[in-house]
């Protein structure tokens, strides 16, 4: 039950707060004065998205919040649960529109996501208007309506999410078996290419990182007549020729040694000396064992020149590095060991999509038997309520239609010839005859703005038993009905209100008499700025507002007394 409503710098509305109660509350006020924005909030503390251009003029951000009673049994306290909320707290929406575009969503003082939000006000409220009215003549929702209304008796929401689940278990194994089948009529062809593709690598042997190795090596034989030159120089400057490096720093060293007789602080140096002419003969020695690892060969580059192209080659095939091109091979391998055991995956495929098509079909056919005697019964309530509504008249029917299946249709998604969607095998169309003669036609084609007003309530008041939510908003309920229609609607919104809170704007003082709270809005200019702003009536208060609603801003004495007695005899 919603509670408190907030809202501030919203649209022309500056700071408002509203506190609800049980039972029918009342929202009256002049065309314009800010009724609808006050549902447009709502709307978005309940998941809508948002925008800046919904910002009150000269405003950096929107503020809305709204606080709800949560029962602990209903379907929010289990959502709210799930998402580390404690329902015992009550439910806390706080919107902040921001003039960025970087709004933000709290949930019980916690930062939320959009799909937080929407996740848990699902069945929170319902909210219905010009939308709902517009939703009514959408034949995708009928079947919806219909399912809600034999839910209870009959389980049909039970069996339409059976079949919703089942539906979609199957697409992916529909989707596995195409592809199977189709690699099935390829086989043969495939096959070939693999099998060439796999010999083609493995008779190459490469392993990782032989390019890298390869370019090396091309890149020393192409110099190998340089390296050789530098080697043999570095070799006969460093040990064999006269003057060699190796050869002075002996006789600096037999000069240090007898320095060091007299000083034998200098020996350390000798011997330093000493271990450099032997490290100059390391170095001259691993000289001349490089020297037998150069090779002048020219076939031994050109054998190197082609292996890298080759290498090249498969690169570019397979990949762009030779760790690609291993790990095709490894690809290869598995898809060649399940074309091997493909009739094997596919017949099981086929025995799997079997057993789900049998239990599906099962399912549906018994989902849409039950929704013929639902259908029939929905049928006479919502001609009952109309009647009870000044359509006395009227016929009412919800027609059952599915879709034939034919060559283009799959087989595992239909059922005894007919096509097999994700709610069923059936479409519901409602069909309505306002008056006495007429044939039956689609909702959408004939009903006036008064006569969907009436279906929409007349729908609330059958499914209210049914119906999750707990706060209900009509607004426009009283579209294009006159005051005789108007005071009927009054006391079924009443009597609905003892099932839900109820919270209605209307223009009609025969609606707002019933209403245990009303408020009235209003929009007022200060300083060049309009606002609105909301108060709620005392008794006195609300003959004063039925009499404006009756007679317009003159206020007679006939109107002041037809409005007092409307109060006295609601």
């Amino acid at each position: 039950m919603l509670q408190e409503l907030s809202i501030k710098n919203f649209a022309i509305i500056d700071d408002l707060r509203i506190s609800f109660s049980e039972g029918l509350t009342i929202l009256s006020g002049e065309t314009g004065a800010g009724k609808s924005i006050i549902l447009q909030a709502v709307n978005l503390l309940l998941g809508s998205r948002a925008g800046a251009a919904m910002i009150r003029s000269g405003a950096e951000a929107a503020e809305l919040e709204a606080l709800f009673f949560i029962s602990p049994e209903s379907r929010t306290a289990a959502v709210m649960a799930s998402h580390g909320y404690d329902p015992s707290e009550g439910l806390l929406i706080r919107r902040i529109i921001s003039i960025t575009d970087r709004h933000r969503i709290f949930v019980n003082g916690r930062l939320a996501t959009i799909q937080v939000l929407a996740a848990i006000t699902e069945s929170l409220a319902s909210i219905s208007g010009q939308h709902a009215h517009q939703g009514l003549l959408k034949e995708d929702q009928h079947l919806l309506t219909l399912d809600q209304f034999g839910g209870l008796t009959r389980d049909l929401l039970a069996l339409r999410n059976e079949v919703y689940a089942g539906y979609h278990a199957m697409l992916p194994l529909i989707q596995n078996l195409h592809r199977l089948q189709t690699a099935a009529l390829r086989q043969s062809e495939r096959i070939d290419l693999l099998s060439f593709q796999k010999n083609e690598i493995s008779e190459a042997h490469v392993h990782s990182g032989e390019d890298s190795e390869l370019e090396k090596d091309r890149n020393r034989l192409k110099h190998a007549g340089m390296l050789y030159q530098a080697v043999q120089d570095s070799i006969e400057n460093l040990y064999g020729g006269s003057g060699a490096v190796s050869e002075r720093l002996s006789t600096i060293r037999k000069t240090m040694d007898k320095a060091a007789q007299i000083d034998p602080g200098l020996a350390s140096f000798s011997a330093s000396l000493a271990d450099a002419v032997y490290r100059i003969e390391d170095i001259v020695e691993g000289l001349r064992t490089y020297l037998h690892t150069i090779e002048t060969d020219e076939g031994r580059l050109d054998a190197v020149d082609a292996r890298i192209d080759f290498l090249h080659k498969l690169k570019r095939k397979y990949g762009g590095s030779l760790d690609a091109v291993l790990a095709r091979l490894t690809e290869i391998e598995k898809e060649l060991f399940d074309i091997e055991h493909l009739s094997g995956t596919l017949e099981e495929t086929q025995t799997a999509l079997a057993r789900h098509h049998v239990r599906l079909c099962q399912v549906a056919t018994t989902l849409s038997s039950r929704r013929a005697h639902a259908a029939a019964a929905l049928a006479q309530r919502v001609e009952t309520e109309l009647g009870a509504l000044k359509m006395p008249h009227t016929r009412f029917e919800i027609a059952l239609r599915n879709t034939p299946a034919d060559n283009a249709s799959d087989p595992f998604l239909t059922c005894e010839g007919k096509v097999l969607a994700e709610y069923g095998v059936d479409r519901a169309v409602f069909l309505i005859a306002p008056n006495p003669g007429e044939a039956l036609k689609p909702l959408s084609q004939i009903a006036s703005g008064g006569e969907l007003s009436r279906v929409v309530l007349a729908l609330k008041a059958i499914l209210s038993s049914t119906d999750s939510v707990e706060t209900v908003i009509f607004d426009e309920v009283d579209s294009g009905i006159g005051g005789g229609v108007a005071e009927v609607v009054g006391k079924k919104l009443l009597d609905l209100s003892r099932h839900h809170q109820v919270i209605c704007i209307t223009h009609l003082p025969q609606i707002a008499r019933f209403g245990n709270h009303h408020f009235r809005i209003t929009k007022n200019v200060q300083e060049g700025r309009t606002s609105t702003t909301i108060q709620a009536l005392n008794p006195e208060d609300r003959v004063h507002e039925l009499a404006r609603m009756l007679g317009g801003e003159t206020l007679t004495p006939a109107a002041w007394e037809h409005a007092r007695e409307l109060l006295e005899s609601s």
